[in-house]
């Protein structure tokens, strides 16, 4: 449409060349035009015509030849191996943020919708999928090999959401309960192991229909694997694209940890199909009502299909905790940023638009309730339908709803970064407890100090030793302090904040509140959730100096009669902090006892071999237990875990799935040249992506320098597919002291093809976050950002800021605590008198 006279059209376009391009008036002559001029850095092109175009509409068609790249962007090639053993490449696209421009000149933003008829002509062996149906496929006359495909046309969407795929695949397939014909694309041969996300997709489409009161709005749905893909997912209308190992399960050889991710990402990327394509972010500013949506709602859909799970104790650990941390630097930044840039745009694929988006909407969806929220979400949805919306759209809905201020209390955690301190202390009054909370910025740093006073309109629930499952009391707090009263608490009942670890804030109790707390944890009436949070309230508190951290190696200790897997994976992520922490000290190995003390209890009660009756938690925290204990050195570990690898390489007794990853990382640390190169050896044979992966992941954890050096050299070989060369390299970093000094000079020595592979992807964020979070002085902090100065990564400069401040808070923590948990460490080994 020419909205107005001109002799230029502007538009979206890289890395293409055009060869013709015309403006054809409806009803009139075609103008050619005659210049074509390439503003690169802005990624467009200007078309110049002749003559004036004037108002009205009319049809534009461009000749133009792209480039069927290697950067996983844009339209790209994705190389496969045949069950023959011959190389191959299949074409594929990859358009969010910004790179539909990379396949055809567009407007590529989301809000500038249309539909899409696309036609494909491709080899005729070949598969071709696109968003819609097939309507036609007939012979190309040009060239007997080849057939053209033509795609049903789309309905109104936007450009990162259109999608092509050409290759050689098998599908299985099935009717949703509403109709929808749903199909997993897998490689030639392995139809098989596209049944689980089958069955995941099939359960869930009827649900999301049922929960947002809106019908699926396509005939059809595929998922496919793609050999080399950067993210875990893509949600392309009606063609969702995946990693292997994110859609693959094979039912002898995947763990069950694999099992679950399968199901959170199928999860995560069928709700898109509403939430993001049906209505879509009116720019990327908004992405994280997107991403943070999903990320929550992924939860509530696997919990629905899966109940044994326990999916929703995994999110405190998985998605709660991890926006925490990374919210609590200075260098955060609020849910909703204004970008610019297509570097800006990748940059905010992180933790908070994720995980804190879907903390503050989990929160949001306890303090409005279910039958309201999903009230307004319908009325959003089916407002929206076709369009784009912003994030106050969606406050505007659910306020409608819920008759809450929903806005008010919405913009305190998503229009400025970060979360509150909350610290209460009770006094006792006759039978009833008078709490005093009051509310202050968090900081990774210690005490806020800061001018202005941030506030934010928390919801805080409160229950008693009398209900620890119910709330007693609940209230929005919307200012600075206050003071409640409850009614009929004795004396001897203890009380807590934040039941289920909902609200997004950290309590920090007062010693006696939290004294007579620590009992709850030991008999555990204090539900998992809630000894999580606890747990993981006070090793922040300890990390950023509020408290020290000897007070909570003491809490850990309480954890002996623990079951739970989540707050185990919780308990063990902190501890594995405070190891690489202590990896810089010279009393390493006293924490690889205090480690080994914690763990070998529940080690001890869980054995090795799954038992009657077990399920899948069993499974999560038997591999977990023992990987630590292995790790540490725990002598009967070690021995069992060398017994079952040597039968398991020897083809006598094939590991089970669940077991492998704590086997392997445990000979590896205690391994040398001849364990790796059998490593290495069952790598190649691996035909699993998801078995490559998890020996990629453990590699790192051998300790000789010159095998470290050769994990390091085998990153960057053929033999692992590019997107996870940064696992096998954070392996390293994360692996051991010498691992990390090593890891870090790999990445500066080979700096120009790393950033060449993932320049302007988030994996060049993830790279540099797992090479140097680890360190612990102030000079490595200079080095890194010194090399970062001269090096730059535009996407990636928030992260560098946030590792730099990582490094000098852990030089901190070191310089404050190292000698009292030293002292600590011996005290506990001296038998007492």
């Amino acid at each position: 449409q020419v909205k107005q006279a001109t002799n230029q059209i502007v538009m979206n376009c890289a890395d293409i060349d055009i060869i013709t391009a015309s403006y054809a008036p409806e009803g009139d002559e075609e103008v050619h035009a005659t210049g074509f001029n390439y503003q690169n850095e802005d990624e467009k092109v200007t078309l110049s015509f002749p003559s004036t175009l004037q108002k009205g509409t009319g049809t534009l068609k461009i000749d133009f030849v792209g480039e069927l790249n290697d950067k996983m962007k844009g339209f790209y090639r994705s190389k496969y191996t045949t069950p023959t053993g011959d190389t191959r490449y299949a074409a594929v696209t990859q358009f969010e943020a910004t790179d539909a421009r990379r396949a055809f000149p567009c407007w590529d933003e989301p809000a500038i919708k249309a539909t899409f008829d696309i036609s494909l002509v491709v080899p005729k062996d070949r598969v071709a999928l696109s968003n819609m149906n097939v309507l036609d496929r007939k012979p190309y006359p040009d060239d007997e090999n080849l057939v053209e495909v033509k795609f049903a046309r789309t309905p109104i969407m936007s450009t990162y959401l259109v999608a092509f795929v050409v290759g050689e695949y098998d599908f299985v397939e099935a009717r949703s309960l509403d109709g929808v014909l749903v199909r997993v694309y897998t490689p030639v041969g392995k139809a098989e192991q596209g049944k689980f996300a089958l069955e995941v997709a099939a359960k869930t489409l009827p649900f999301y229909k049922d929960y947002f009161n809106v019908p699926y709005p396509l005939p059809k749905i595929d998922l496919i694997a793609i050999a080399d893909f950067a993210a875990g997912a893509m949600e392309n209308w009606g063609l969702v694209t995946y990693r292997e190992t994110a859609l693959l399960i094979d039912p002898k050889n995947s763990c069950s940890s694999s099992r679950q991710w399968v199901a959170l990402v199928v999860g995560h990327e069928l709700a898109h199909q509403w939430f993001g394509n049906l209505v879509t972010m009116e720019w990327w500013t908004h992405l994280w009502l997107n991403e943070g949506f999903a990320s929550w709602i992924e939860y509530l859909c696997v919990d629905h299909c899966f109940p044994e799970y326990d999916i929703w104790t995994q999110f405190v650990s998985a998605d709660y905790t991890r926006a925490q941390e990374l919210d609590a630097l200075d260098n955060s930044h609020p849910i909703e940023v204004s970008v610019g840039h297509p570097s800006e745009v990748d940059e905010i694929f992180d933790a908070i638009s994720y995980s804190k988006g879907a903390s503050v909407i989990r929160m949001l969806h306890d303090y409005i309730g279910d039958e309201d929220f999903r009230k307004g979400m319908n009325l959003y949805l089916t407002k929206f339908q076709q369009k784009n919306a912003a994030t106050e759209d969606l406050w505007d809905s659910l306020e409608k709803a819920s008759g809450k201020p929903i806005a008010a209390v919405m913009n305190t955690w998503t229009k400025q970064m970060g979360f509150p301190l909350i610290y209460v202390e009770a006094e006792q009054q006759d039978d009833d407890k008078v709490l005093k909370l009051v509310q202050k910025k968090f900081c990774a740093s210690g005490p806020y100090t800061g001018e202005d006073f941030p506030m934010w309109m928390v919801p805080i629930s409160i229950c008693t030793s009398d209900d620890p499952t119910r709330a007693k009391m609940q209230i929005l707090m919307d200012k600075p302090e206050l003071t409640l009263v409850l009614k009929d608490v004795k004396p001897e009942q203890w009380v807590k904040l934040n039941l289920g670890t909902v609200g997004f804030y950290r309590t920090q109790y007062s010693p006696d509140m939290l004294e007579s707390l620590i009992p709850a944890i030991k008999d555990l009436s204090l539900p998992p959730v809630d000894r999580l949070g606890l747990q993981n309230d006070l090793f922040s508190l300890a990390r950023a100096g509020i408290i020290s951290t000897v007070e909570v190696l003491k809490v850990m200790e309480a954890f002996v009669n623990e079951p739970n897997y989540t707050v185990w994976s919780d308990l063990s992520c902190n501890l594995g902090i405070l190891s690489t922490l202590l990896s810089h000290t010279d009393f390493y190995e006293e924490i690889q006892v205090f480690v080994k003390d914690v763990f070998s209890p529940i080690g001890e009660r869980l054995g090795w071999d799954p038992k009657p009756g077990e399920g899948h938690l069993d499974a999560l925290l038997r591999g977990l237990v023992l990987g630590k204990l292995g790790k540490a050195g725990h002598k009967a570990t070690l021995e069992e875990a060398r017994r079952r690898f040597k039968d398991h390489v020897e083809g006598k007794h094939v590991l089970s799935a669940d077991l492998r990853s704590p086997v392997y990382v445990t000979v590896l640390k205690h391994g040398d040249s001849a364990t790796l190169d059998t490593m290495l050896k069952l790598h190649k044979q691996a035909d699993m992506q998801e078995e490559k992966n998890r020996i990629e992941r453990v590699l790192g954890a051998i300790s000789q320098p010159e095998l470290i050096q050769k994990v390091l050299t085998f990153a960057l070989s053929e033999e692992v597919r590019p997107q996870d060369t940064v696992s096998v390299i954070g392996g390293v970093a994360g692996g051991s002291k010498q691992g990390r000094k090593a890891a870090w000079k790999f990445v500066r020595d080979n700096w120009e093809e790393l950033y060449n592979r993932y320049q302007g992807g988030f994996l060049i964020s993830r790279l540099i976050k797992l090479t140097v979070d680890g360190f612990a002085n102030d000079k490595m902090a200079a080095e890194v950002k010194a090399f970062f100065e001269s090096h730059p990564a535009p996407s990636a400069e928030r992260t560098v800021q946030q590792c730099c401040e990582n490094i000098l808070l852990n030089s901190a923590w070191l310089k404050r605590d190292a000698d009292n948990i030293h002292l600590f460490l011996l005290q506990r080994q001296v038998p007492p008198p």
